[in-house]
């Protein structure tokens, strides 16, 4: 996220409110209403697109000298949440820009990088984050991609699995080996800012999915992909793994708000459909196991949303965040999991149908459970750094 002792105030309070208004009234009069066309099309509509653009929304958290919002990262993740009321693939097209290859980028790129990649970024060029591969995804020592140094650049041998927008992207954040073997603190990966349109680089057939219809993912083939000597982010070798991390806490915290966007929709949608359906001579809405159902979700989602809010606030005050973006995004999507469950529940037979919502948004939400690190990988790491705090300052009882 931020280095330690890097506050960031962000986007004037006013001018964020009145843009989180406007984006909440264009989630509903023209996001929400697409949706049956994003559908249908399997794509964004491109009018759509080239909305979310004049908007801003591929670079709310860049900086203001290079054509972004400058949103902190509490407004950002406050912005994820809004647009993730409208189905998955919007925040999925514009989220990897801001929220990863852009963090990556502000926070460790070069001047001449970010000079260079971020007004691009910025204005819309759709990013992608190449991390996860055909044998590794949470083990960076298994990593195969190789940048092998060639000249007074590197030359890109490797292929990356599931990555999201690899499709459309014109821009790629790629880790990649330097040293073939397994250096202490993962310093055998390095990150490189590279052009996907580059000679060598072919992307394989968008992969079929169990749901988030538009959200495309797809392989990324490089072979002797040759990328000059300053794609290498920040300048310096070794430092891949550290910056996939930060730019993963960016991501978690995305999934989060996220969890929270479908879960608010999710649960919406149960209310109303709840407070219509007739059973027994009265709205189901009024049997008191249906009532259950609704403010488990209810507490469950504003739980979330608090955890949200305070690591989003740590992150704003320069803390280091890992553990806390962790346990968010842990309880976040298994949160929405268990709402879109309690939906379909609610909706009966009719939830099993695809005709009404209730069998999409279970669908969708399955992803948010395993992609920036499943919940066994969030488990794993609240644990890890748990226990590493114990070693270090001992027992406090």
């Amino acid at each position: 996220m931020h280095n330690p002792g890097q506050g960031n105030s962000g986007m004037d309070p006013e001018i964020f409110d009145a843009f989180i208004d406007q984006l909440r009234r264009y989630v509903r009069e023209r996001l929400i209403p697409a949706e049956e066309e994003v559908i249908a099309h399997d794509r964004i509509p491109d009018d759509i697109l080239a909305e979310m653009r004049d908007m801003g929304l591929f670079g709310i958290t860049i900086p203001e000298e290079y054509g972004g919002a400058g949103m902190n990262i509490s407004q950002y993740i406050e912005t994820v949440k809004q647009i993730s009321y409208a189905a998955p693939a919007y925040r999925s097209t514009m989220s990897i820009n801001v929220g990863m290859t852009g963090s990556a980028l502000k926070n460790f790129g070069t001047p001449e990088q970010k000079a260079h990649w971020l007004p691009r970024i910025a204005s819309g060029e759709i990013a992608c984050f190449g991390l996860t591969e055909p044998g590794s995804g949470s083990d960076s020592a298994a990593m195969q991609t190789m940048a092998v140094r060639d000249g007074n650049g590197y030359k890109l041998n490797g292929t990356k699995r599931y990555i999201t927008n690899a499709p459309a992207a014109k821009i790629g954040l790629i880790m990649a080996r330097t040293s073939k073997e397994a250096l202490p603190k993962n310093a055998h990966v390095s990150a490189f800012i590279v052009d996907m349109t580059a000679p060598g680089i072919s992307i394989g057939k968008p992969d079929r999915k169990m749901g988030q219809a538009g959200a495309h993912i797809a392989d990324i083939i490089m072979e002797d992909v040759k990328i000059p000597g300053d794609a290498l982010v920040g300048g310096e070798e070794g430092r891949g793994f550290q910056i996939a991390m930060q730019s993963l806490d960016n991501g978690r915290l995305s999934v989060a708000a996220m969890g929270v966007g479908m879960g608010r929709r999710i649960l919406d949608t149960a209310i109303r459909y709840a407070t219509e359906r007739k059973a027994f001579g009265e709205a189901i809405a009024n049997f008191q196991l249906i009532q259950a159902m609704l403010a488990d979700s209810e507490a469950e989602l504003y739980a979330a949303e608090c955890m949200i809010a305070d690591a989003c606030a740590r992150a704003d005050r320069g803390e280091a965040i890992l553990r806390k973006a962790a346990a968010a995004k842990l309880f976040a999507t298994e949160t929405c999991g268990r709402v879109a469950d309690r939906c379909v529940q609610i909706y009966g037979g009719a939830g099993y149908l695809a005709e009404y919502p209730a069998e999409r948004f279970f669908r969708d939400a399955r992803i948010l459970r395993i992609y920036e690190g499943t919940s066994q990988i969030m488990q794993l790491q609240i644990a890890k750094h748990l226990l590493r705090e114990y070693e270090r300052e001992g027992a406090v009882w």
